[in-house]
């Protein structure tokens, strides 16, 4: 390869492909210059006056940049597979993901991250994963699956790995707990992404001690900061739920911070959010209008995140580095004009047509529940006994907390102010169920029910009465996962994720289709215009996030971490 590149740029022998006429984002020296770029065997051989090639294009004065790169991102959360995914990261630049497999390894285990590696090996786009350090997520809930070290050993090696997924429990590495420790000796050497908010003080410098590389959780430009001068790269997170871009890069902005240690990410982006806006270059546009230059911004979008998960071939336009290119309108609207993967234009109906749907055993079928009643999921409510409550917040995934009498209870759920929620063990069939009262979804009569939930992904059901809430349940269990609506003991409709009980294969156009058509059915159901009907449930079982959550061992306080009586 290096002879024919070294021939290419003499022009000794023709190139595969120039693109002549365009502006070259330069995000070495922080530039734009006019230039052509030639490519062989899928690497830049020229960038200057060129010679000749097999196939010329003419930019007319386009903006070269390097292919985007998602620093964090959690492909299951689009409830797409990776190849619907991917199409849509394409059609807005982005060549490549870093990845985090934690939603589908906390159903399945390695095999579920082997299906992910597997699903997205032929594909015109990046597609790197950090393996999961903390299934399960927490002892609170029952999972799937538990990988130790001695099981992510076994794919540490695979060469789309490049280290260990965001490291949740920040209290095991404070205290050293010797399986945490296992796992971050395991990848000593390599990236280490980390999960700290709030951190701060000598208990940050022990995290970052402890070989941390990255942080993605920062919400205030004070946190990035402090997380910054301990080393720790910040991944500046704009998703769907959480939206940090602006308050961190305004404090850079201000105070002029160097910027070469942080990157974009999405985190949690959904389906139609991507459709509408694209991810990286969302960020990238945002970025620039606070202020920053756009070369500076395209930087924290391709060599930053490049450099950080130490990846040498890729992140900018310069002779021996893979030909990811997008090309810009201008470097205002950011508009896509045309993107190639190892010097092939691709497109997003191209790689949704790689589409693999095959899931093995385990993931395509992994809803087991224990027989239940329907009075299991709304006990007696003892009139005198003091209950806790999950209160929603609007547009939030934080919660309250509250309490109430049973009787109290009794009458509210009389007025539709309480639901009935409940979280049913689903992978083992153990019979688990955690029961308990949720205010403010806004539901007037029936049920609604999802196996995403965060992080274990059980079956999480809301309701009005025990019987929709049972045929809810019944529901995604003959479909094997996915979300439902029930009405009167009917089921309304119904949008199965068969892969985990967390993806579908369906096209990114009928996939949000179907779930707009579901979340209109919600509304009419009388779910609150201030939270997603879907969503927003699917984050009342992590408990993890204040204050108030319930899993299937119960109703859980998540400020003091103790179950509720």
């Amino acid at each position: 390869m290096k002879k024919r590149l070294i021939q290419a740029a003499l022009g000794e022998i023709p190139a595969d492909l120039l693109l002549k006429n365009g502006q070259i984002v330069d995000v070495f020296t922080g530039t734009v210059f006019p230039a052509d770029v030639a490519v062989i065997d899928g690497r830049i051989a020229c960038v200057g006056h060129c010679g000749e090639a097999r196939e010329t294009v003419d930019l007319e004065g386009r903006f070269v940049s390097p292919g985007l790169i998602n620093a964090h991102c959690h492909v299951e959360s689009s409830m797409a597979v990776p190849a619907v995914y991917c199409a849509e990261e394409l059609r807005w630049g982005v060549t490549t993901l870093i990845t985090d497999p934690h939603e589908i390894a906390n159903v399945a285990g390695l095999p579920g991250i082997r299906y992910m590696l597997d699903a997205s090996e032929s594909l015109p786009i990046n597609y790197y994963v950090q393996l999961p350090s903390c299934v399960p997520a927490t002892p609170f809930e029952h999972a799937g699956c538990v990988l130790g070290a001695d099981e992510l050993a076994g794919l540490a090696g695979h060469p789309r790995v490049l280290g260990l997924g965001e490291m949740m429990n920040a209290p095991g590495v404070i205290s050293c707990d010797p399986e945490v420790m296992r796992k971050l000796d395991l990848f000593e050497g390599r990236i280490i992404d980390g999960h700290a908010p709030q951190a701060h003080g000598c208990w940050l410098q022990a995290y970052a001690a402890a070989g941390i590389c990255t942080d993605h959780e920062s919400i205030s430009y004070g946190e990035a900061r402090e997380k910054l001068r301990a080393g720790i790269a910040v991944l500046i997170r704009e998703g769907s739920a959480t939206h940090n871009l602006e308050a961190i890069l305004s404090g850079v902005l201000a105070e002029e911070l160097a910027t070469d240690r942080l990157a974009f990410c999405t985190d949690d982006k959904h389906l139609a959010d991507i459709r509408r806006e694209g991810t990286i270059r969302w960020c990238i546009r945002k970025a620039i209008a606070l202020g920053m230059n756009p070369v500076t911004a395209i930087s924290l979008a391709t060599i930053n995140p490049a450099r950080i998960y130490r990846l040498p071939h890729l992140g900018a336009v310069a002779p021996g580095y893979q030909a990811d290119l997008v090309i810009f309108d201008d470097l205002a609207s950011l508009n896509v004009m045309g993107v190639y993967h190892k010097g092939k234009r691709v497109t997003a109906d191209e790689a949704a047509a790689c589409n693999e749907t095959t899931a093995g055993a385990g993931i395509g079928s992994s809803v087991r529940l224990a027989p239940f009643t329907a009075e299991a999921l709304a006990p007696v409510l003892d009139p005198e006994r003091r209950y806790p409550v999950i209160e929603l917040l609007p547009h939030e995934i934080a919660t309250e907390k509250d309490w109430c009498t049973g009787e109290e209870a009794e009458q509210a759920l009389l007025r539709g102010e309480l639901c009935r929620i409940a979280v049913l063990e689903r992978h083992h069939a153990t019979g688990h169920i955690g029961c308990g009262l949720l205010r403010g979804y806004g539901l007037k009569d029936g049920a609604a029910a999802t196996t995403v939930a965060h992080d274990s992904h059980n079956l999480i059901v809301v309701g009005t009465n025990p019987h929709d809430m049972a045929a809810a349940v019944q529901e995604l269990a003959r479909v094997q996962g996915g979300y439902t609506l029930v009405r009167g003991g009917q089921v309304m409709d119904t949008l199965p994720l068969p892969v985990g009980g967390l993806m579908s294969s369906l096209s990114a156009d009928e996939l949000n289709a179907r779930l707009e058509k579901m979340i209109a059915q919600a509304r009419a159901m009388g779910v609150s215009e201030s939270n997603d009907p879907f969503i927003t449930l699917s984050f009342m079982a992590l408990p993890v996030i204040p204050k108030m959550r319930i899993t299937d061992m119960g109703m859980f306080d998540a400020e003091n971490f103790v179950f509720c009586e």
